[in-house]
């Protein structure tokens, strides 16, 4: 996946594996909710469209370029030297890069279809209908603020009661409105037999944003620890508690989730497939937790019946129900008080909203401002219903050449894939044939869906915010269940037309590009072929790379798990990722006084990301010349004072030009795969070797070292 930010607001779904995280949930009273009386509704209390006008950044951008700046010293530098001065951070935004300006400029475009669809009087289809619905909903915080608890209380009645036996029941429910509650449940392909569905059990039940936010022992992860009590207090109390009872509540969650979190894997172990691959029975399943029975749940978060299931961390499930049997009944109520109010946090009075966003928002990213409500509604619905908004989106805004010409690049990078094969003095030739059969059964997926999501079953109303965001997270948790037994559906898409990112499915073998991204600066029409290769080619390298990077490797043309690598072919790979993981882990994200609050980039969690950047890189430009070639265009002829090759690499480097708060950075090195910006440019440019001959770099300069590492 090219997504670099986990700030983005953009829809997030991992390339790998292939499902999504449903923690979804509710009873038939919350589905009816719809239909019952509905209150009049006060004028929304806040604008009902943007106050700024974003515009889409150039495809080539001159203003950023530092002329003053060393191509061959600093490449980041001279490519978005002049970057920061040029964008000032908004104080409602952690950070801006070439990813958020794109997404705000792509919101803005949905703002207006929803403005248009919520202010409707005339007739309406019934998509239409359900979108304006929702974002009139979301937007009417007049409304919102006079309901107060009121929309949530029957959840908060039902959690205040529960006894222990009844924990299962209530957190199928729960879970089925995506409250994240203890563990979590999902569908995904079968790992070794990739035409099935299966369910999946896997951890959860976290506030923090992973878990070595609970284990880590530096000055600032003890800081961050203390402000999350502070803040779980802060929401209990307005829940109603008192401000004593909420402070032992909060230490009381702490320490369970700790427990959760002690027995949870972390974000790098979660990289290799292998290690969350473990298929079992359900009386396996149960078993292992001493017969402590799932009926209940099951029944209570929809799930079809199951025979089998993939427990992907199978020593989480036994730690998690010896903390809940040693927990006191009061702990328990008041962490899934908390964590429904997280979920459903923007649906609640302004209090709450905004102590939510305090503590994620300012205190872990350094963000000092919420979005403003336009852009958040507009995300809302998209999450909720993105495939009716999309529709729409992709007739107004993805019009013209632009899927045609995109598949000619992949065509273009995918060939180029299959040359760049042919050279690699490390893999036996038996490897480079079974490589090149997964090339070639690679499927590609630009822009939008062959079929469209019928959401003719989603009741929305115009007037029910709470209602809405439950009955769609129902909706999507059912739907996603419902899979489970089921044929294999290849052309669904796992992201939303107008998302900004694109994504690598290995149980597919897929690669798609949703038409947000397929817009300026990363694909322009009107720019020339170097910009949109070094731009959205390499964006299309690195997706392609992804299905022979370590993860991707690991399956074969037909999205199973298989070692189709011989030995020494593995070990040789393993040695060229070695030296990527060495690279990148020495470059130092977050400086300090204090050495052990300085963070580094982990090698080995982005490793993935690295690889897919670098060989991505080369497949695009050796692409770029190929076609050039084939439509006689002269590359050495220049643009902008720069030639082909430079414009080439400039488009590549300022697709990570950035500004970002601190925290933001601190917070994504320690969670997200992917590199920050300035590593994620700078970390691939020395890989290259087109760089140096495109801009008269000598060898043994920063950008052209003497050693460099080359894996695909």
């Amino acid at each position: 996946m090219i997504d670099v930010r986990t700030r983005k607001p953009a829809a997030q779904v991992t390339g790998y594996p292939r499902f999504l995280a449903i923690f979804a949930c509710a009873s038939l009273a919350f589905l009816t909710a719809a239909n019952a009386q509905q209150p009049a509704a006060p004028a929304p209390a806040t604008q009902t469209a943007p106050q700024t006008h974003y515009l889409p950044a150039p495809a080539f951008d001159t203003a950023s370029i530092d002329t003053k700046a060393d191509p061959c010293n600093d490449f980041y530098k001279f490519a978005c030297g002049n970057f920061v001065a040029n964008h000032p951070i908004p104080s409602d935004q952690s950070g801006v890069d070439q990813f958020y300006l794109l997404y705000n400029v792509n919101t803005q475009e949905l703002n207006g279809i929803l403005d248009k669809y919520s202010a409707s009087t005339g007739p309406r289809t019934p998509n239409e209908q359900k979108i304006g619905d929702d974002y009139g909903a979301c937007m009417n915080t007049a409304l919102i603020e006079q309901k107060g608890l009121a929309p949530i209380q029957p959840l908060l009645d039902e959690i205040n009661h529960v006894t222990k036996p009844g924990l299962a029941y209530l957190t199928g429910e729960l879970q089925r409105m995506s409250v994240n509650a203890f563990f979590g449940i999902s569908e995904m392909q079968d790992f070794k037999d990739s035409t099935k569905q299966i369910a999946a059990m896997d951890q959860g039940g976290l506030g923090l944003p992973e878990r070595d936010y609970y284990t880590r022992t530096g000055d600032k992860d003890k800081q961050i620890r203390d402000q999350y009590v502070d803040h779980v207090t802060k929401m209990l109390t307005l829940l109603g508690e008192t401000p004593e009872q909420a402070a032992t509540d909060a230490k009381n969650i702490l320490a369970f989730e700790t427990k959760l979190a002690e027995a949870s894997m972390t974000n790098t172990q979660r990289r290799d497939p292998e290690a969350i691959y473990h298929p079992q029975t359900l009386a396996q399943f149960e078993a292992s937790l001493g017969g402590v029975p799932f009926g209940p749940y099951f029944e209570a978060v929809h799930a079809p019946h199951l025979d089998t299931l993939n427990n992907l961390n199978p020593a989480f499930f036994p730690a998690m129900i010896d903390a809940v049997k040693a927990a006191d009944i009061q702990t328990l109520r008041a962490y899934l008080r908390y964590q429904t109010a997280t979920t459903f946090h923007s649906n609640l009075p302004k209090a709450l909203d905004d102590e939510n966003f305090h503590f994620y928002g300012t205190l872990l990213e350094g963000q000092p401002e919420q979005r403003p409500r336009w852009k958040r509604c507009s995300q809302t619905v998209d999450t909720a219903m993105g495939e009716a908004l999309g529709q729409v989106y992709v007739s107004q805004y993805f019009a013209g050449d632009s899927k045609d010409k995109t598949l000619e690049m992949v065509h273009d990078i995918e060939a180029a894939m299959n040359r760049d094969l042919d050279t690699l003095d490390w893999m036996s030739p038996a490897t480079k044939v079974k490589a090149k059969e997964k090339l070639a059964a690679v499927a590609d997926k630009i822009g939008y869906p062959e079929h469209w999501r019928d959401y003719s079953k989603l009741m929305i109303s115009p007037t029910d915010a709470q209602g809405n965001e439950e009955r769609a997270n129902a909706f999507e948790n059912d739907r996603q269940l419902a899979k489970i037994g089921k044929p294999v559906d290849k052309l669904e898409w796992g992201m939303s037309p107008p998302t900004v990112n694109a994504y690598y499915d290995p149980s597919m073998n897929n690669i798609n590009f949703p038409a947000g991204i397929l817009q300026p600066a990363f694909y322009d029409p009107k720019a020339d072929i170097a910009v949109n290769y070094g731009h959205i080619g390499a964006v299309i390298g690195h997706e392609l790379t992804h299905g022979f990077d370590d993860e991707g490797k690991k399956f074969d043309a037909t999205g199973n798990m298989t070692d189709w690598w011989t030995a020494e072919d593995t070990r040789k790979f393993e040695a060229k990722t070695g030296c990527v993981v060495s690279e990148y882990g020495n470059f130092i994200a977050v400086d300090d006084p204090k050495p052990e609050n300085a963070v580094k980039v982990n090698g080995k969690l982005t490793l993935g990301e690295n690889t897919a950047d670098n060989g991505g890189l080369v497949l695009a430009y050796m692409a770029f010349v190929a076609r050039a070639k084939a439509d006689n265009i002269d590359i050495n002829k220049k643009i902008d004072g720069y030639t082909g090759p430079q414009r080439f690499y400039i488009a590549f480097a300022q697709n990570y030009c950035e500004n970002s708060r601190p925290e933001a950075i601190r917070q994504q090195v320690l969670t997200d795969p992917h590199s920050p910006d300035h590593f994620r440019a700078n970390g691939a440019i020395v890989n290259q070797p087109g760089f140096a001959p495109a801009f008269g770099c000598k060898k043994g300069t920063p950008m052209a070292p003497a050693d460099s590492c080359r894996v695909w």
